[in-house]
């Protein structure tokens, strides 16, 4: 139960009321009979769908939107969405979208095919006093055309699927985005008090965003707002420049905003990315409202299973902690990990496997 309400159903997830009882247990520190588990297969019963891939940036921007959610949607109804794994749709149209939103330059990098890939926001700010405020240029039109997806898919998805947030590369990454990550680290050092006028602006378009992007998909309608990680009220908060300042800078500037923006969002999952970041564990750790912490190794860096002792001093400070790998990998790290404050994920080949995966874990529970 959601609010005292029942989840609305979803077509393609017919169990969602369990799922939800088991959320609502995992952000109360609780458990019912095994941790989170986000697992996916292939339906048993369809043939291989035809692969969308979900950050193809180039295609939300510039593609025939209802095509794309036309695809989303076939993908979706092919799929098993075991435990909590719950079909939902990312609208985001790239990382630096809300640079862009508040007067960056949008930049697309090709493969070597010339087929284009990502994009980034490129930096416009050369002076912070001839800049600020940061503001969201709401004629902008990237951040219509997002607004414009987020409608229709609410529109076509509802009692389907659920909407997710867009990429929330907020607070210090907004600035480093717009002035550029060397620049701005120069600005740490010499003027310090005029990147405390930025953030506490980034602060600010971070609640006009999501808020325009929650009326927009009709999370309240629905009841949910980050259909990955939560059945109320969640998001993935993140800031990747965190892993070039010192855990003062980040006490300074950037955990007062995180904590801000997980209050906003109720139930915060971290993004922390990279060993360079890990200079922040403490911070973190005993941060306020960011509920759980999910390192990302990067390439070359081993595996979720390489980190236990890392996820072990987290969970003893309090946090829970996402992790994923193979059936196998997961099912050690159960062993070890506390199972009311981790989530798994993973995915198998078929559906059967899935479903003895769950069973697994609550008969190792």
């Amino acid at each position: 139960m959601l609010n005292g309400k029942k989840p609305a159903p979803l077509l393609f997830k017919p169990d969602l009321a369990e799922a939800a009882n088991r959320w609502n247990a995992y952000y109360e520190g609780e458990i019912i009979d095994r941790p989170i588990v986000c697992i996916t297969s292939p339906k048993d019963c369809y043939a291989a769908s035809d692969p969308i891939d979900s950050n193809d940036y180039h295609d939300k921007v510039f593609g025939d939107m209802d095509v794309r959610i036309d695809k989303v949607m076939k993908r979706a109804e092919a799929t098993f969405f075991g435990g909590e794994a719950i079909p939902d749709y990312f609208p985001s149209l790239g990382p630096d979208e809300l640079a862009v939103f508040c007067g960056g330059e949008l930049k697309w990098s090709a493969n070597k095919d010339g087929w284009q890939m990502t994009n980034w926001s490129k930096a416009v700010v050369k002076d912070w006093a001839g800049f600020l405020p940061i503001q969201l240029d709401e004629s902008n039109d990237l951040w219509k055309h997002l607004l414009k997806i987020y409608r229709r898919a609410a529109e076509r998805m509802t009692g389907k699927m659920l909407l997710t947030p867009p990429d929330l590369h907020s607070n210090m990454d907004l600035l480093s985005a717009l002035r550029g990550p060397e620049s701005l680290c120069m600005d740490l050092l010499d003027d310090p008090e005029i990147i405390d006028r930025a953030m506490m602006d980034a602060r600010q378009v971070f609640v006009k965003i999501w808020n325009a992007v929650r009326e927009a998909g009709r999370f309240e309608e629905n009841g949910y707002s980050n259909s990955l990680y939560s059945m109320e009220g969640a998001a993935t908060l993140q800031c990747d420049f965190s892993c070039m300042i010192n855990p003062r800078m980040f006490r300074r500037w950037i955990l007062p905003a995180l904590e801000e923006e997980a209050e906003i969002v109720k139930h915060a999952i971290y993004h922390w990315d990279g060993p360079g970041a890990l200079v922040h564990t403490s911070d973190l750790v005993a941060s306020k409202g960011l509920h759980t912490l999910a390192y990302v190794p990067g390439d070359g860096r081993g595996r979720h299973v390489d980190y236990l002792e890392l996820y072990k001093k987290v969970q003893a400070g309090g946090k829970a902690v996402a992790v994923s790998g193979t059936v196998d990998e997961i099912k050690y790290m159960h062993k070890e990990l506390m199972p009311n404050k981790t989530m798994y994920s993973t995915g198998t080949a078929t559906q059967s496997e899935a479903e003895a995966l769950l069973k697994w874990f609550v008969k190792n529970t």
